[in-house]
């Protein structure tokens, strides 16, 4: 066998195993988000309408569910329990609310229902 041939074999022999490494590290988080939520790493945009619970990431936000609690033509409440603490806040369309280290933007709003738009800061 040449040294090309070698080569050849050693290259095809790897490529599969770092295909498979790479595919499912970029594959995992993924899969541990979807278990918990779309927005459970603090990045989506979401439509809803009140009452409203979106689970997040307690550890890195201090609360684990976000609580819209009121929706109207003017203004998004929101809500948040950490602990003994509760955490609350509202906006008008195009206004941000910041809980701890998530940041959630109103982008619109029609009705009883509002597009909000959730940030880590």
């Amino acid at each position: 066998m040449s040294t090309a041939m070698r080569r050849k074999a050693a290259t095809a022999a790897v490529t599969p195993i770092l295909a498979g490494a790479l595919g499912f590290g970029l594959m995992a988080p993924t899969a541990h988000a979807a278990a918990h939520g779309p927005c459970y790493d603090g990045r989506c945009t979401v439509t809803v309408s009140a009452p409203k619970s979106i689970k997040v990431n307690s550890h890195r936000f201090g609360f684990g569910k976000l609580r819209i609690t009121h929706v109207s033509s003017r203004s998004v409440k929101l809500s948040a329990t950490s602990g003994n603490t509760r955490l609350s806040g509202s906006a008008s369309p195009g206004g941000t609310v910041r809980l701890n280290s998530l940041s959630i933007w109103v982008r619109s709003v029609s009705g009883h229902r509002a597009r909000l738009v959730l940030t880590p800061s």
